[in-house]
């Protein structure tokens, strides 16, 4: 149970520095950057483990928070290119 309190909280520090960075931090509210830094979390998780690197958002570690900014930054830049056209 806490191992999801943990990843809900670093979700959503994951999601909203993905926010700023890619400049939608004004239309996002607290609730969708939860979702897009869970969600960023586990594509991250992906691409990481292409490259040999482990990092879970369930224990709180550097490279956990690293892995879940990256792969909320992969996930805005597809909805920006679906909605836009292009990434910004």
């Amino acid at each position: 149970m806490v191992g999801w309190i943990i990843a809900l909280i670093v979700g959503g520090v994951a999601g909203w520095l993905a926010s700023m960075v890619m400049n939608r931090d004004a239309s996002m509210g607290i609730f969708w950057n939860i979702v897009v830094g869970c969600v960023g979390s586990v594509i991250g998780n992906v691409i990481a483990n292409q490259f040999g690197i482990v990092g879970s958002v369930k224990e709180f570690s550097l490279t956990g928070l690293g892995v879940a900014v990256v792969g909320a930054i992969v996930l805005l830049g597809i909805v920006n290119l679906v909605q836009r056209g292009r990434v910004r």
